[in-house]
């Protein structure tokens, strides 16, 4: 992989655009044409690049005014683009927990939010089983918690509990859900009644 200085990495700083939604759509749509650029020749750099700009969506755009629908609408779309090029780079499985761990983050850090369409992508982001299946178990003690009938605030930890429902319910892939040891291990259940 070779050393690549991403041109939209310096426009995506934190609070790097004032209200108005123009000019950070149009940014959005640079960084998607540059990254697609060199996924034709590196795909390991271009999801590297995926990666870089995800976790710096949200604090660039916190003070954008989002009300149009427009910045949404191209962020969504970011995601969507973006997501098969991380998952089409064959990398180790290492390399790619780092990933995943970094996008966790960003999806933590995601105040507003903007990126949480990305958590539905969570199950075809871990690629292999293995993986799905460390991030399902990662995610069930809260998800059990929050679940559970003796919880007294349903909202706390509400971010994995919230990665956990979208695993659950993302129909087209292999979801972090089927795959979890855990669930295995109880006979198909979670021991919450899940």
């Amino acid at each position: 992989m070779s050393a690549h200085k991403w041109q939209f990495a310096s426009r995506f700083r934190r609070h790097a655009f004032g209200w108005r939604s123009d000019t950070p759509v149009q940014r959005i749509k640079e960084a998607i044409t540059e990254i697609k650029q060199v996924a034709r020749k590196e795909p390991v750099l271009a999801a590297e690049g995926a990666i870089t700009l995800l976790e710096k969506l949200s604090a660039a755009l916190e003070q954008v005014d989002s009300s149009s629908g427009a910045l949404g609408s191209a962020v969504n779309k970011a995601i969507d683009t973006l997501v098969p090029i991380i998952v089409t780079a064959d990398v180790e499985p290492k390399l790619r927990h780092r990933w995943l761990e970094r996008l966790w983050q960003a999806l933590q850090d995601d105040e507003i939010p903007y990126i949480e369409l990305l958590g539905d992508y969570w199950g075809e982001l871990c690629v292999t089983p293995e993986l799905a299946s460390h991030w399902a178990d990662e995610f069930l003690p809260v998800v059990e918690s929050v679940w559970s009938p003796r919880h007294p605030d349903m909202d706390s930890s509400k971010a994995p509990a919230l990665a956990w429902h979208r695993c659950t319910r993302r129909a087209a892939t292999r979801s972090c859900w089927h795959c979890s040891t855990r669930r295995r291990s109880n006979g198909g259940t979670t021991g919450a009644g899940v």
